[in-house]
């Protein structure tokens, strides 16, 4: 499935435990310090709530809403209740949600099943095999120690966060010329 897109999207897959979401907390704020504005879409693997039982809008919703949309003057979210599709043709579901023209780059934590380019976080002390033996979508390894494994793909120090933001904006092309709100 090819995914359709106005910017990069950027995976980081890795199995559980490894780090993906402390690797995207840590890179934000970097990519942000170089004008990159980035959107992030997360895989998650049960069902979950982002309101509570009690509020309006949680009751609102399990009265039979299919869409509940809350805002404020600070941010807003739209809750869909949809159904029991397959998780693996949702992505591009997902990032048609997303207003892509305030945005240089999308990342996408988890989805490994989908072909996009990621960065793959490996943790050799974890004993997981590699998952661009299997997934070539993977351009690149992000690791904290030697992989006893050859690979032409490009080794990054996944504790160097700096370098990781400047292997993204050079492999994605993202500069100052290119953020969306540059005036373009």
């Amino acid at each position: 499935m090819n995914i359709e897109t106005k910017v990069p999207v950027l995976g980081f897959a890795a199995y559980s435990g490894t780090g993906k979401t402390t690797l995207l907390v840590n890179l934000i704020p970097l990519l942000k310090q170089q004008g990159i504005e980035v959107g992030v879409i997360k895989h998650a693997h049960h069902t979950f709530e982002i309101d509570q039982p009690g509020k309006d809008s949680y009751e609102i919703r399990k009265a039979g809403a299919r869409q509940m949309l809350i805002g404020s003057k600070k941010r807003w979210a739209l809750m869909v209740e949809q159904g029991e599709k397959n998780q693996q043709d949702r992505l591009q579901e997902y990032i048609s949600h997303i207003d892509q023209d305030k945005l240089d780059l999308i990342l996408v934590e988890g989805f490994k099943p989908e072909a996009i380019p990621k960065i793959e976080l490996h943790r050799p002390g974890l004993g997981h095999p590699l998952i661009c033996k299997t997934d070539e979508s993977v351009i690149a390894i992000a690791t904290d120690a030697d992989i006893n494994e050859e690979t032409e793909l490009p080794l990054l120090d996944l504790n160097d966060y700096d370098a990781m933001v400047k292997y993204i904006m050079k492999t994605f092309s993202l500069n100052q010329n290119t953020v969306a709100n540059s005036g373009n």
